[in-house]
């Protein structure tokens, strides 16, 4: 009996045990991990919040807040787009709305159709987007709050295709009746335009982000063809580039998907992206870079030793919870990065609507190596990373 009895009294304290783990670990948080310093000492790395995002068709997008409404928008996959398949379908970009961060999300609503005509091509998006397979991406949407100060609603996202055909840049700007849109020129007055960029040293095709600054015009911080960063002022309109800026960011090679915020903390500007560039790979990891200003010069952190990994002292996240990042966005005075879970169904990675989201927290946290040693994390560290 007595040792019946320290049976049950072992389980209790297990049972306790788990459960106090449980709650340290809700709402995407993990308990902060420990280290030991080169000096001996005991080091404590600061984790910081995710959300994962599932069951809605919006993907390679971004979150904004509009009032006390959080819009999650994406590019859709649902109606049976596959990447690089000529003829493919396009199922356009979509908008889900929220009262929290957390959701739940609303069913997606597209923010044109993909019949609309596209006036600089002179064809429908679908054609645009889809006759190809070359795709359309990276729907990100802003307000214009700086220059006339007119809070109309402005789409940005890129079509490849014309790189491809023409050796245009691959982008548009699309002037919307609301967050929920419609956008473009179907839209009508007094806001629905369709815009093809001017734009000289973001002249490429690659994926993007458009940066606000106070009420300073927004940049342009663009992937080129031969995958290195560049960026490209705009002008007070937000919708042409004014051939200002800088190539070759941090002279990075083989990488993608910037995205660039203000740490308030120590004012440093912070660029993160996709190190290496790979379509739909998961697995791929978050690096960063830094800047003084918004218009640079910026800086990655270089590694160490004899053939060195050039990502090993750049990086956020070695994989990036499984996904890979895309961009990243600020809501509610907090940072965080967008990360796609692409996957494989059926052996095919073409098609990505059932493909999650990862919203993990930036926190930056510089330090020094101890004594020399081994370089701490810079950002508080992912549960899922």
């Amino acid at each position: 009996m007595l040792v019946l009895l320290r049976r049950l009294a072992l389980l209790l304290v297990v049972a306790i045990t788990l459960t106090l783990g449980s709650a340290q670990i809700g709402y995407g948080t993990a308990p902060a991990r420990t280290g030991t310093s080169a000096s001996g000492g005991t080091t404590v790395a600061a984790v910081a919040e995710t959300i994962t995002v599932t069951g809605v068709d919006l993907h390679d997008g971004t979150v904004a807040k509009f009032g006390s409404t959080y819009y999650l928008y994406g590019t859709m996959y649902g109606c049976g787009f596959r990447w690089q398949v000529a003829g493919t379908p396009w199922c356009g970009f979509g908008v889900s709305t929220a009262t929290s961060l957390r959701g739940p999300w609303s069913a997606p609503r597209r923010l044109f159709s993909p019949s609309d005509m596209n006036s600089f091509r002179l064809t429908t998006w679908q054609q645009t987007c889809g006759g190809t397979g070359a795709g359309c991406f990276n729907p990100r949407m802003l307000r214009r709050t700086w220059g006339p100060n007119d809070g109309v609603f402005i789409l940005w996202f890129n079509a490849p295709s014309d790189y491809a055909q023409s050796g245009a840049n691959a982008y548009y700007a699309m002037g919307c009746k609301g967050p929920e849109g419609p956008c473009g020129d179907a839209a009508g007055p007094p806001y629905g335009s369709t815009t093809k960029p001017r734009l000289t040293i973001c002249g490429g095709n690659g994926d993007f982000s458009i940066v606000t600054n106070g009420r300073a015009a927004p940049q342009l911080f663009c992937t080129n063809a031969d995958q290195t960063f560049a960026q490209e002022q705009l002008d007070t309109w937000g919708t042409n580039g004014t051939g200002t800026g800088t190539r070759n960011l941090a002279g990075l090679r083989a990488v993608e998907s910037p995205g660039v915020y203000r740490d308030p903390a120590t004012g440093k500007w912070l660029m993160t992206f996709s190190d290496p560039n790979c379509g739909y790979c998961g697995g791929t990891g978050t690096s960063y870079a830094t800047a003084d200003s918004l218009s640079g010069p910026w800086t990655a952190p270089p590694n160490t030793g004899y053939s060195p990994a050039a990502a090993g002292r750049r990086a956020v996240s070695a994989t990036s919870c499984g996904g890979q990042p895309r961009t990243v966005f600020t809501v509610d005075d907090r940072t965080y990065q967008w990360i796609d879970l692409w996957g494989r169904w059926n052996g095919d990675s073409t098609n990505q609507a059932r493909a999650g989201v990862v919203l993990a927290e930036l926190k930056y946290t510089p330090q020094p190596a101890p004594n020399g040693g081994v370089l701490p994390p810079q950002f508080a560290q992912w549960p899922c990373a």
